[in-house]
């Protein structure tokens, strides 16, 4: 299967349009509009008030007739947006039957402080995480997937969602198959551990997107890529704070990067080696194979493989 023929353009701006639109009310602090309740199949978990977070909510869904699943891709809104609606997205739940995937979509919410737009909840450390993984392994048992307790993550989000995405795979690397930073403006971690940066990621700036969200994304890129991690920094140039294209993107990389992880020993992550990869010239927009090649020391993109490094090419370039 090759993601793209499956996402309908249509479909793409739909949900991109939603999750826009769940950020801005969030940000606006205006009430959104009411999610929609769970769709055939879809199960849900609510966590109580924690450290770190008033609402902790997560809806589930599984492919039926699926047999053992191999990951969980684990969609998280913008801020303090309910993101569970994404649980009975066509697109989402196309990519899980075709991939053996089980979804996990989320709400959380802060407890209210005077800075708002700095999100408690995705310093994951302190409570959101551990909620996350406690709704994760009761999902397990009610779906009667007992292998989803342990299984990968494959962590997609917007906004304050991508921000969740970094810090929890600075907080637990071992779960997490791949990761996307999307957009976001508040991170808890700068140079995060060996074992975070081999995990797999793409970071989204905007071109058109606030300069501090842009400066700082590609800071933590530059600080952590210099460091070897195995990260790519894409920028859609056109782009303000939208989903844009990076969801078509991440679902491709997601795609690639799963016979690449699943199957280690015991039921751990494969290592992938840097020189395996594909490298993009941040300044030519070009990419090459790295093979034996030193990487330089100047910034560069990282991909698994060379669809990969396409798909980032065509949206720094501007292409259809």
């Amino acid at each position: 299967m090759k993601t793209p023929a499956f996402v309908a353009r249509a479909t793409r701006a739909t949900v991109a349009v939603a999750l826009t639109a769940l950020s801005a009310f969030a940000q606006r602090g205006a009430a959104p509009p009411p999610t929609p309740p769970p769709g055939p199949g879809s199960i849900e978990e609510v966590a109580p008030p924690g450290n770190n977070y008033e609402i902790a909510e997560f809806r589930f869904w599984a492919p039926a007739d699926a047999g053992p699943l191999q990951a969980i891709a684990v969609l998280v809104p913008g801020s303090n947006g309910d993101g569970r609606a994404a649980a009975d997205d066509s697109v989402w739940q196309s990519f899980a039957k075709s991939h053996h995937v089980a979804l996990v979509a989320c709400h959380f919410k802060d407890k209210t402080h005077p800075q708002g737009y700095i999100e408690a909840y995705v310093n994951v450390s302190q409570g959101s995480g551990q909620a996350l993984l406690d709704a994760v392994n009761k999902f397990a048992a009610r779906s009667k997937h007992p292998e989803l307790a342990t299984a990968p993550f494959l962590l997609w989000g917007m906004s304050a969602g991508g921000q969740f995405n970094y810090e929890f795979t600075a907080w637990k690397p071992e779960r997490v198959a791949a990761f996307v930073v999307n957009k976001g403006g508040i991170y808890y971690s700068a140079l995060v551990s060996p074992e975070a940066r081999a995990v797999p990621g793409i970071l989204f700036i905007g071109g058109k997107d606030l300069e501090s969200r842009v400066w700082t994304i590609s800071g933590l890129f530059a600080l952590n890529r210099r460091g070897g991690a195995l990260w790519a920094l894409t920028n859609e140039p056109g782009a303000g704070h939208i989903v844009g294209q990076s969801r078509d993107m991440a679902l491709a990389f997601y795609e690639d990067i799963l016979p690449l992880r699943i199957g280690g020993p015991n039921g751990t992550l494969k290592p992938i080696a840097e020189k395996s990869g594909f490298m993009g010239d941040l300044k030519t927009k070009t990419y090459t194979a790295i093979g034996e090649t030193k990487p330089p020391t100047e910034p560069n993109s990282w991909f698994p493989t060379e669809r990969v490094a396409k798909s980032w090419q065509t949206i720094e370039t501007s292409k259809p």
